[in-house]
């Protein structure tokens, strides 16, 4: 069953004439023609707060984790006009604030919850899903930001635009501000303020600690990923301290050889309140890729999910949570994002005037990537010479021009702005035509004054936060079983990138955040952990074992059917990839999921609403 909150404002005294309701909703609040519904949540999962002075109300629905007292300070606060207490209630929800005939919808600092917004019918209808929306106006998929997202990096394809055509999106961290009778306005809820090293450790340690310890209070069966990385690891040790759990670690040929097993049984065996348990992909005869040759039993989502390309892995790895009767399943989701930064933190500590360090720091990381220092500089300066909009600019020109989309330098690529993944090489005239046309639109309206990592990392957290959205509602769908993700809570979120990205890494020091932050929490061993395994081998293996389907998935691409993609570059990657020569193994995974997206497409509007038989009261 979906899971999402919806609503409806009226913006004119003429209403809507369309009275329909979400299917199976249950109805949270109204007043007047104005509505609030939720769809596959129960009662535990809403909360009303009410101001008895002035009637106002603010309702959580989700995941929360805040005390009354809590939710009554974020209430006080909103009516002062400051959101930003309700934006970092601990946990993952949606928060809505009435006062004075005013809706502020507010999501969270990642998207994890996401906000939609339609202008139809006299109406603003927003919902946490796009694809009820899209039904609502018979919408068909967005097919250039789908393109996009395929091809490009380093640019912000989503900004107010969704996975459907005439959907609008509010970007992560901001609020749909509506009332009755007036147009509607987004606005930002506050931003990370800057701190220092010292001070954003101290508030990193004080977010997360509390966002797992409140998981695990709040659910008397858990379970949690533990991988042996740094990320799960600090999620299952501190969990453990407050409840018994269930800590489950996945391994394949490839990973048994590398370092992942080995910390995460030391940890197991070290941390009291672990029981642990290693799922071997050879014993249960699973692979990337797994499961997709019947596209109408997959679980449907919101958005193209990567958990697709992982199916029967997840399913291995998850029959121990599920047989333990596990009520929550946590996961290390985010902490790359977190305790980490984007390799551009190089152009942003040169900005600072951190010149010499950046250089030498740049000469390492070309060192590390097998490539000359030169490459690197030069990229690094040409990078912060150029503003955010003329970056932008001149790769729109690039892709609707008639030359070849020339490639940064591989080891030089993640200090530019933005540029074009190895799936540009599958663009058609068209597809580039559309994809440049996203680029030029978001020129026009980019922040000149952004730094690259700042971008980089805002950019990388949300792709994250919708990934970590998806696979949770196909571990409800699938397994009924939720996921959470301490490291994705906006506060956590927050500290950490109140920490300026150049201070957040250090040459040689893998996560030195979670060092200082964890110490006490989390086995020394494993802060300081210098190793991280990769999935590469693993990844040709499922391409192999599955070719068959996935040349099929190909075959009948539906960018290649709107003339956007050349199939037939596409399925020479594919090829290339079974052989075991190189080739852009994220591309084919994206590609793949993208197009069974595509082909369980939900947007027949019965499909989701139902009519609303009890009419409603007269405007107030």
């Amino acid at each position: 069953m979906a899971r999402f909150v919806a609503g409806k404002c009226p913006t004119s005294t003429t209403g809507s004439a369309l009275e329909v309701r979400p299917r199976d909703a249950r109805e949270v609040w109204a007043a007047g023609r104005a509505w609030l519904w939720a769809v596959g949540h129960d009662e535990r999962d809403i909360a009303t707060t009410v101001d008895k002075s002035t009637g106002a109300r603010l309702f959580t629905v989700g995941g929360c984790l805040a005390t009354r007292a809590e939710r009554h300070a974020a209430l006080t606060a909103a009516l002062g006009g400051d959101l930003r207490p309700a934006l970092y209630l601990p946990g993952s929800q949606l928060a809505v604030v009435h006062s004075d005939g005013t809706l502020r919808v507010v999501g969270d600092r990642a998207g994890v919850v996401p906000v939609y917004w339609l202008p139809y019918e006299n109406s603003i209808w927003w919902s946490t899903a796009a694809a009820p929306l899209a039904a609502l106006a018979g919408a068909g998929p967005n097919l250039r930001l789908l393109l996009a997202e395929l091809t490009l990096t380093g640019v912000d394809v989503r900004l107010h635009e969704a996975h459907y055509e005439k959907v609008r999106r509010v970007p992560p961290g901001h609020a749909l501000i509506l009332r009755y009778g007036r147009e509607l306005s987004t606005a930002p809820v506050g931003e990370a303020k800057p701190s220092g090293l010292v001070d954003g450790v101290r508030r990193l340690r004080c977010a997360f600690t509390p966002a797992v310890e409140r998981r695990a209070k709040a659910y008397e069966r858990l379970t949690a990923d533990l991988s042996g990385g740094v990320d799960s690891s600090s999620v299952t040790c501190i969990a453990a301290r407050t409840r018994p759990l269930l800590a489950v670690t996945y391994t394949d040929a490839q990973m048994a050889e590398d370092d992942d097993a080995r910390y995460a049984r030391r940890a197991a065996a070290e941390v009291d309140g672990i029981t642990h348990q290693v799922v071997d992909a050879r014993a249960a005869g699973v692979a990337h890729f797994d499961a997709l040759a019947d596209a109408d039993a997959l679980p449907t989502t919101d958005i193209p999910s990567l958990t697709l390309g992982l199916l029967a892995i997840k399913d291995a790895q998850l029959t121990p949570a599920t047989a333990s009767g596990s009520q929550a399943h946590l996961t290390g989701r985010g902490g790359d994002n977190v305790l980490s930064a984007a390799h551009s933190h190089l152009v942003d500590a040169f900005l600072a005037g951190r010149r010499a360090s950046a250089l030498r720091r740049a000469a390492a990381y070309a060192r590390s990537q097998r490539v000359t220092p030169w490459r690197v500089w030069q990229q690094l300066a040409t990078t912060a010479a150029t503003p955010y909009p003329r970056a932008l600019e001149r790769l729109a020109t690039r892709l609707t021009g008639p030359g070849p989309l020339a490639a940064t330098s591989p080891g030089a690529s993640s200090l530019a702005w933005c540029s074009v993944t190895a799936a540009g090489d599958w663009l058609t005239t068209d597809g580039r035509r559309a994809v440049g046309e996203l680029v030029a639109d978001r020129a026009g309206v980019a922040d000149p004054y952004i730094t690259p990592a700042v971008l980089h990392d805002r950019l990388g957290l949300e792709w994250m936060a919708s990934s970590h959205a998806m696979f949770d509602a196909i571990a409800r769908q699938r397994w009924n079983l939720p996921i959470h993700a301490p490291f994705l809570d906006s506060a956590v979120i927050d500290a950490s990138m109140s920490i300026p990205a150049y201070e957040r890494v250090r040459h040689g020091v893998y996560k030195p955040l979670a060092q200082v932050a964890f110490t006490g929490l989390v086995p020394h061993f494993l802060l300081h952990r210098t190793t991280k395994t990769a999935f590469t081998t693993s990844l040709y293996a499922g391409l192999a074992a599955n070719a068959p389907v996935l040349r099929r998935i190909i075959d009948h691409s539906e960018l290649a059917q709107a003339g956007l993609l050349d199939a037939g570059q596409a399925a020479a990657s594919l090829h290339a990839a079974v052989a075991g020569a190189p080739a852009p193994l994220a591309a084919l995974h994206t590609l793949l999921v993208t197009e069974l997206w595509l082909a369980r497409l939900q947007t027949a509007r019965a499909t989701w609403w139902q009519p609303d038989l009890q009419r409603s009261s007269p405007c107030r």
